[in-house]
C-alpha cells in the first residue's frame, strides 16, 4: 500500500536513580526479545533515561536510527520529568507502558514498582499537555508488553500519516449536501494541510494530458482489472487520462507535505465537461492508498485515509444509505443470524468502491445521474461507475467531521457486511452492526454527522478510537451494548 508511513519503531527504558539500572535495561532487552519472537520490528535504544542529561544522548540515538515512533518502556518508577521532557522533544507519535513485577519470589532486590511510577507520569503528562498512547491496561510483562507495541504500530500510522498529510480538493462543496461543507480550521488543528482548487483547474490539468503516452499503459491496466466487467472500452482512455492527470498533479502539489488524499466535486457540471464520472477512478486510487472522497467531502476524505493507516488495506467511502425491507429480512435470515431489522442497513456509493472488496465488479453507468442528465437515452456522460456487490467479511465505519462550531468529533463501529443479495445498483452490500438503529439516532443523527461514512474492510475500531484521542479528538462515539443507555435516550 502506498501512500501510508512506514513505522519504525524505537523503545526507550527509564529508570529512577534510587532503582538499580539494571533492572531497566533487563527488562527492556526481555521485551525486546519477545518482540523479535512476535515478528514486532522494534528497535532497542541502549541509552536509559535517568535525568535531563541522557535526553540528548536518547534523541540523538533515535534520530540516528530514524525512529519515528516512540515507546517509553519504564523498566521500574522512572523518573516521570526526564521522561516526559523525552516524549514531548520527540517529534513523532510516543507510547507509554510500565513493567509488572516479574515473580513472587523476588520482590525486594527486583521489584520495580512501574505500577505506581505511572501514575506520576501520567500527571507530568498533563502538566506538559501532550498525548501519548496509554493502553487500557499498560502494566505488562514482556509477552503482554510485546502485543501492545503491536497494537500500538497502527495507531502511531495513523497519528504520523494524518500530521503530513495534504487533501487536495477541486470544486466547491454542494450546495445540495450542506452536511459537506464542514469548517476547515480544524484541519490545521490536527496538522492537515488542504489546498482547495476549483474545477476549471481539475478540467485544465487533466486536457494538458491528451495525448500523454502513460495514458494508454493505464487503460491497459485498466483493461486487465476489468476483465468481464469491461463493458465501456472505449471509454478507457477517457478515464485513464483522468487518472494520471490526479496522480501528477498530487505528486507535484505535495509540498512539504508526506502524503496525500482529494475531495472533488464529481456532479452535476462535471459529466457534461469530462465526459464521465469519476466513480471507476476514484475506487481505483482509492485501491492503491489515496482516498478520493466523492462530492467534494474533506473529512470524508481524512476519514478514509485514517482507515488506510489503520489497516494498510483500501477503503472505500459509502452513503449511510437506506433500511433493509421487512420482506428481504425474512426471506434471508439464515445469513443475517442474529442481528435484528434495526441493526441492518444498505452501505452504498455510485460506483467508487476498489474492485478488490466487491464480488464481481462491472463498470456501469450512474442511474441516478442518468435520470437527470440523460433522460429517456443511451448511456453516455454517467458512464464509469464500478458497480457490484461489496464482499462478506468484517468491516468498521468511521468518520471524523468538524461541526459547524468548529469542533472535531468522530465515531466508529465494528460490524460486517452480511453475505445477502443487495438487489440493487452501485456498489452496495448489506451491513450489520450492533445496536445499530441506537446508534444511527442517538449518535449519528443526534451528533449531526453526515451521510458519508469511511468504511475499513476489517475490524479496526481499538486503532481508530486510539489514534483519534491521539489527535486530539477528544469525543469519540461507538455504539452502546443493548441495556446501556445513551445520555439522551428515552429508557421507557
Amino acid at each position: 500500500m502506498q501512500n501510508i508511513p512506514v513505522i519504525k519503531l524505537g523503545i526507550v527504558a527509564v529508570s529512577r536513580d534510587c532503582f538499580p539500572i539494571e533492572l531497566s535495561r533487563k527488562r527492556r532487552q526481555n521485551v525486546v526479545a519477545e518482540c523479535k519472537k512476535q515478528n514486532i520490528p522494534a528497535v532497542e535504544i541502549n541509552t536509559i533515561i535517568e535525568n535531563e542529561r541522557d535526553i540528548p544522548k536518547a534523541l540523538d540515538e533515535l534520530k540516528n536510527n530514524n525512529i519515528n515512533a516512540l515507546v517509553l518502556f519504564l523498566g521500574n518508577f522512572g523518573p516521570e520529568g526526564p521522561t516526559t521532557m523525552l516524549a514531548e522533544k520527540f517529534a513523532g507519535p510516543v507510547m507509554f507502558i510500565a513493567a509488572a513485577e516479574e515473580t513472587g519470589k523476588d520482590l525486594i532486590g527486583g521489584r520495580g514498582d512501574a505500577y505506581c511510577g505511572m501514575l506520576n507520569a501520567s500527571y507530568s503528562i498533563g502538566l506538559r499537555r501532550f498525548k501519548p498512547y496509554i493502553p487500557e491496561y499498560p502494566v505488562a510483562d514482556p509477552k503482554d508488553a510485546a502485543a501492545l507495541i503491536a497494537e500500538f504500530i497502527p495507531i502511531a500510522r495513523v497519528v504520523l500519516g494524518v500530521r503530513n498529510l495534504k487533501i487536495l480538493s477541486f470544486g466547491p462543496r454542494p450546495f445540495d449536501f450542506l452536511a459537506c461543507n464542514a469548517p476547515i480550521k480544524p484541519l490545521f488543528d490536527l496538522g492537515v494541510e488542504i489546498m482547495e482548487n476549483s474545477e476549471l483547474d481539475l478540467l485544465d490539468i487533466v486536457q494538458a494530458e491528451k495525448n500523454n503516452p502513460e495514458v494508454k499503459r493505464i487503460a491497459a491496466d485498466m483493461t486487465s482489472e476489468l476483465g468481464k466487467g469491461n463493458t465501456y472500452p472505449d471509454l478507457l482512455e477517457k478515464l485513464a487520462q483522468y487518472e494520471y492527470a490526479l496522480e501528477k498533479f498530487m505528486s507535484a502539489n505535495l509540498g512539504e507535505s508526506s502524503y496525500a488524499a482529494f475531495a472533488n466535486k464529481c456532479w452535476p457540471a462535471f459529466e457534461k465537461y469530462f465526459g464521465h464520472v469519476p466513480c471507476y477512478l476514484n475506487s481505483r486510487l482509492a485501491g492503491r492508498g489515496i482516498p478520493v472522497a466523492c462530492e467534494t467531502d474533506i473529512y470524508g476524505a481524512l476519514s478514509e485515509y485514517m482507515v488506510v493507516c489503520a489497516t494498510e488495506m483500501p477503503p472505500t467511502l459509502l452513503d449511510i444509505n437506506n433500511s433493509v425491507p421487512k420482506d428481504m429480512y425474512k426471506e434471508n435470515k439464515k445469513a443475517i443470524g442474529k442481528y435484528s431489522l434495526s441493526d441492518l442497513w444498505m452501505g452504498f456509493h455510485c460506483g467508487n468502491t476498489p474492485s478488490a472488496c466487491m464480488v464481481a465488479p462491472v463498470m456501469q453507468y450512474q442511474l441516478i445521474m442518468h435520470r437527470l442528465q440523460e433522460p429517456n437515452q443511451k448511456p453516455n456522460v454517467t458512464r464509469g461507475t464500478l458497480e457490484g456487490q461489496i464482499k462478506a467479511g468484517e468491516i468498521s465505519i468511521f468518520r471524523a467531521q468538524s461541526t459547524a462550531d468548529a469542533k472535531l468529533r468522530a465515531y466508529v463501529a465494528n460490524g460486517e457486511v452480511l453475505k445477502v443479495n443487495p438487489k440493487s445498483f452501485g456498489s452496495i452490500g448489506v451491513f450489520a452492526i450492533n445496536e445499530m438503529g441506537r446508534f444511527y439516532r442517538h449518535v449519528l443523527i443526534e451528533k449531526r454527522f453526515p451521510h458519508h461514512t469511511a468504511v475499513a474492510f476489517k475490524h479496526t475500531g481499538k486503532t481508530l478510537f486510539a489514534a483519534s484521542k491521539m489527535l486530539g479528538i477528544d469525543e469519540v462515539f461507538f455504539n452502546l451494548p443493548k441495556g446501556a443507555f445513551y445520555p439522551s435516550e428515552n429508557p421507557f
